[in-house]
């Protein structure tokens, strides 16, 4: 069990000594550093944003000529910043024009979205492909023309069906598994740059 665990509990670990309460910031961190998602003064929308870590991250990243925006059913555990807007609500909920109200352009909008999981895997994949493809269609209404994408899939039956769809969006897409995932996990990344305003 302790080796089974050992990367978790690294980063579990290296989350608390840097201030963040979820190792999930080390996804998102890896992702940055090779794709050059963030820059200053960028406004950004963060789907699913609990408890927090992202918006401190990208907070960090985009100074305060920026914005971050986040939203999430459950409360976050982290102080807001100037430059941080936090919604509590349930993202199937959230409408289009709620994020064109807060923000007319987004560089950047990122998803960490994930289902309830039952231990079943056509149903958690399913219901991770379903929080996919809302967190995809908003970031479509949104983005600004060569704006960035970024979410967490579980992969299952109809993940490189999805896939192909955000490729149609973007001039550049991989599928990216951050080291800070663990081993038996399914889950991985889908990055999308350079968004086509079609």
């Amino acid at each position: 069990m302790y080796r089974k665990n050992k990367k978790k509990e690294f980063f579990t670990w290296e989350a608390k000594k840097d201030g963040y309460p979820a190792r999930s910031v080390y996804k998102l961190k890896e992702i940055d550093e090779k794709y050059h998602f963030f820059k200053k003064g960028d406004n950004v929308l963060d789907l699913g944003c609990a408890p927090g870590s992202w918006l401190i991250y990208v907070a960090n990243k985009i100074g305060n000529k920026g914005k971050v925006i986040g939203i999430d059913i459950k409360d976050i555990k982290v102080s807001l910043k100037e430059n941080i807007i936090f919604i509590k609500k349930d993202i199937t909920d959230f409408e289009k024009s709620e994020a064109k109200e807060l923000n007319q352009k987004y560089q950047a909008v990122i998803s960490d979205l994930a289902p309830t999981t039952c231990g079943i895997e056509s149903v958690d994949t399913g219901k991770s492909l379903e929080l996919c493809e809302k967190a995809f269609s908003i970031a479509k209404r949104v983005l600004m023309p060569g704006g960035n994408f970024v979410c967490k899939i579980f992969e299952g039956e109809f993940t490189n069906n999805f896939f192909k769809e955000v490729e149609k969006s973007f001039k550049f897409t991989k599928r990216f598994r951050p080291k800070a995932v663990i081993k038996r996990s399914k889950e991985f990344y889908i990055i999308g740059k350079g968004f086509r305003d079609n």
